[in-house]
């Protein structure tokens, strides 16, 4: 009896453990907002709602609320409420936003915003990777497209391995903006890849071209480099488009202004 009424003492001396934050409770949230459970401008329930709706406590309904705050999903406001913001103010460039939004993303018309920018960033990247790339690099990226070649019949191995190249090649260009980007894509271009390789009839011209800028790389010739990312570019519209149709396909294919090539 001692023994047991001194566990309890000893429980009642230790201090309120504080919950710990559900990361797969933000993300049920930041979902049902992505899919217009709660659209924009609407406001959410009231935390004893959310409480029940979620099954945690209020600590763990604010702590996922903040998370979604920081990232431009919602804004609480005084005597009104948490309001869900307008998707022009969310951080799209945030990896947890991009993977929130991924099962909806065609909905949110961000295919194609991906797509103009890597029509920006890619060939830029893959012409300085052909000057800068380490031969681990080349070697990392070599793999990436043995692998793509291996698994050509299963989407979803070969977009795993897509995703990998570009991220190699994106931090092969030894440029500190291009591979801040590269992890701040991630996520989307996780989809927009899936997307477009669903969508290929075959994806052996992929296969090719990939292979053919691991050889650009190799010779240090920047012109094939960049040649090669147009051209891979080029291919993703063309696979976006057939799957979304002539209007996404006059976005796809859009060309952006001619820039000058990076020099040395």
């Amino acid at each position: 009896m001692d023994s047991v009424e001194g566990q309890g003492r000893a429980s009642a001396a230790e201090p309120a453990r504080r919950p710990r934050v559900r990361r797969n409770v933000t993300t049920s949230i930041a979902e049902d907002i992505c899919s217009e459970r709660y659209p924009s401008g609407s406001i959410l329930p009231r935390e004893n709602d959310l409480c029940a709706l979620y099954g945690v406590s209020r600590t763990v309904i604010r702590e996922s609320l903040k998370v979604l705050e920081s990232k431009g999903l919602v804004r609480g406001k005084p005597r009104i409420g948490t309001s869900v913001c307008e998707k022009d103010d969310w951080n799209i460039l945030d990896q947890d936003v991009l993977e929130w939004m991924g099962p909806y993303i065609a909905a949110f018309d961000i295919l194609g915003s991906i797509l103009e920018a890597r029509r920006t960033i890619e060939p830029a990247a893959a012409e300085y990777a052909a000057e800068r790339a380490t031969a681990q690099e080349i070697a990392d990226l070599d793999n990436a497209w043995r692998q793509m070649r291996d698994s050509s019949h299963d989407p979803e191995s070969f977009t795993e391995a897509d995703v990998t190249f570009h991220k190699v090649l994106l931090s092969a260009s030894h440029n500190q903006v291009f591979r801040r980007l590269s992890s701040a894509m991630h996520a989307g271009l996780r989809y927009a890849l899936h997307a477009s390789n669903v969508a290929a009839y075959s994806r052996d011209e992929a296969i090719v071209v990939h292979g053919q800028l691991v050889e650009a790389l190799r010779l240090r010739d920047r012109a094939a480099a960049r040649d090669c990312a147009n051209r891979m570019l080029d291919l993703a519209a063309r696979d976006l488009a057939a799957e979304r149709g002539p209007e996404c396909g006059r976005k796809a294919n859009s060309e952006p202004p001619t820039s000058a090539a990076p020099r040395r």
